[in-house]
């Protein structure tokens, strides 16, 4: 009995934590979100990039809560904001010690240099460079700055651009594993790890091709910055590593100091009585400062970032999928808004379910019909990224967006052979056709689901095609010859067709704007999305009307509120649901 009351207790507990405590907590972050600190006369703005980044701000009930992360797309128009504004002196960075997205490296070289350009200093700090992942476009964005800080003694290890890959088909082999899937066609290399034991001569090509890509890029881009020249800058990078004072000597950074130091001479840059910001409160402040003119024409924004499934998102909760139902739903009503001109779709996935994809690409022609649909494509937009930005008015990428992957895979993982080595039997039952067990994990396909399987696989290979040559006004032939799953970066995309030009998200707003007509004059971005806030969410979970939750919001003693007490009588009523997903479905994917 004394186990039981404890128990009861514990499940009690968090319950009133998870009903009372967690809407409490997200109604005092939205009152904070509608009052936020005013930005002082003279302000330094202050970013952290070892927090890590999105590119577009996450979308879900608890967004806000237990991550600290930001994303690409605030920071661009926390900066944008920046520029005209007096308040605002300098910024003040620090940079992550491994290698960043690098498109999104790009993405913000672009927002420091405009920054720049509006008569602001950009100071950066590392603490080191290490070796990890795209670190080169880690240096890059910090070589973009008006000084370069690193601290004494740290390591600088900017010396090139490696990856890992696993291959499994050995331990299948050992095991009974079987992996039994089609690719459209060589270069489609996701399940390569699953089917061989080392790279095959495409998915070197292509890896080492994109790798380069993006390794001369920043290089570039560093070597234009550092006013170097890029052969001399390369070789120079890769005759290291070096520690921070002998890059200092070799011209690689500008100065030694700790963050501290650095710090202080961001401040002198903002003159007497200057103050450090955070940029996130800097945004927050700046919107509530005021919006654009409500008769200027208006660019409307549609986000997508993650993986393409169909449905709309569940319940607030879903952060950073792309679901098919939102999206076609937002471009609609963009599409439908008079004082809409035109559509950016900012765009930043891998890829997922080609039914999705098409119910989007859908959207995006109905849309385009009425208005001009630029894609921005920010850190990929690869497989079915690329089949939703196909059939754009025009698409603007980053020089490192890997983008194209234009193909498909699909299959399944046969495990009944390997479990029965432990005495596990699988066994199966279907009624119907031949092919409704085709996805059993108890055996491969056999000849006839193979071959069917075979013939949807090119049916949606065939599709891609199609798609692409239409949209991009490119022969199918052409387009195949370019296909095959085979991923390029932005800079290698443009020679090839499949993008129009390179840059970040300003300049598709530009190409938005010439597009409607608009050039030369001022228009305000309009966020167009039908994910739901963290307020709809929180409306929807406790079953209460909108009125009820902004009441709550903005009431200055919230616990003593009578209303909010009623929210809490409906509270215990609410129920969370979750929706599974076959992942061993013998599906397409891209």
């Amino acid at each position: 009995m004394k186990q039981f009351l404890l128990t009861m207790a514990g499940v009690f507990a968090g319950l009133v934590l998870f009903f009372i405590g967690l809407p409490f907590l997200v109604i005092s972050a939205i009152s904070t979100a509608a009052h936020p600190a005013a930005v002082p006369a003279k302000a330094v703005l202050t970013l952290d990039l070892r927090r890590g980044l999105t590119d577009q701000d996450a979308e879900s009930l608890f967004a806000s809560f237990g991550s600290h992360a930001t994303s690409v797309m605030s920071v661009i128009d926390a900066l944008h904001r920046a520029e005209g504004d007096s308040r605002v002196k300098a910024l003040f960075v620090r940079l992550p010690e491994g290698g960043m997205e690098p498109a999104a490296a790009d993405e913000l070289r672009l927002a420091f240099r405009h920054f720049r350009e509006a008569g602001k200093q950009v100071i950066v700090h590392s603490q080191g460079l290490y070796p990890a992942g795209a670190v080169t476009s880690t240096y890059m964005l910090g070589a973009s700055a008006d000084q370069l800080w690193m601290q004494g003694g740290a390591p600088f290890q900017a010396t090139g651009l490696a990856s890992s890959d696993i291959f499994f088909k050995r331990f299948f082999d050992k095991y009974g594993i079987k992996a039994d899937f089609q690719q459209r066609y060589e270069y489609k290399n996701a399940v390569n790890g699953y089917l061989y034991d080392d790279y095959t001569a495409a998915h070197r090509l292509a890896q080492t091709s994109w790798m380069g890509s993006v390794y001369e890029t920043a290089i570039a881009a560093a070597a234009k910055d550092r006013k170097l020249d890029p052969a001399a800058l390369k070789a120079l990078l890769e005759a290291g590593p070096y520690d921070a004072a002998t890059a200092k000597a070799k011209g690689l950074i500008d100065r030694l100091g700790q963050v501290s130091e650095a710090q202080d001479a961001a401040l002198l840059q903002g003159g007497d009585g200057a103050k450090l910001v955070d940029l996130d409160d800097y945004a927050a402040a700046a919107k509530a400062d005021g919006a654009p003119a409500l008769n200027q024409p208006a660019i409307a924004v549609v986000s997508a970032e993650g993986a393409i499934m169909t449905g709309p998102t569940q319940g607030g909760f879903n952060s950073h999928n792309v679901n098919s139902d939102d999206v076609a739903e937002a471009l609609d009503a963009a599409a439908k808004d008079k004082s809409v001109k035109a559509i950016v779709f900012r765009i930043s996935s891998p890829g997922g379910s080609d039914t999705a994809s098409e119910q989007i690409l859908d959207a995006v022609k109905a849309a385009k019909a009425q208005k001009p649909v630029v894609v921005s494509m920010g850190t990929y937009a690869a497989s079915g990224g690329y089949w939703i930005s196909s059939q754009a008015s025009s698409i603007v990428a980053e020089p490192s967006t890997l983008t194209g992957s234009i193909g498909v895979y699909g299959g399944k993982m046969v495990l009944g052979p390997a479990l029965a080595r432990f005495g596990v039997d699988l066994r199966d039952l279907s009624v119907g056709g031949d092919y409704a067990g085709a996805d059993s994990s108890s055996q491969e396909f056999t000849p006839k689901q193979r071959a069917i399987f075979a013939a949807d696989i090119d049916r949606v290979y065939d599709g891609f095609i199609k798609r692409v040559a239409d949209g991009r006004k490119l022969p199918a032939d052409r387009v195949r010859e370019i296909a095959k799953g085979r991923v390029w970066t932005g800079a290698q995309a443009k020679p090839l067709g499949l993008v129009d030009e390179l840059g970040g998200f300003y300049q598709a707003v530009d190409k938005a704007k010439a597009l409607a007509g608009l050039s030369g004059q001022e228009v305000r971005l309009k966020p167009v999305t039908a994910h739901r806030s963290a307020l709809e969410a929180l409306q929807k979970m406790l079953g209460v009307n909108s009125a009820s939750i902004h009441a709550l919001a903005t009431a200055a003693q919230v616990l003593s509120d009578p209303r909010a007490q009623q929210v809490m009588d409906q509270v215990s009523q609410a129920q969370l649901r979750t929706k599974g997903a076959d992942l061993l479905a013998p599906v397409p994917r891209f």
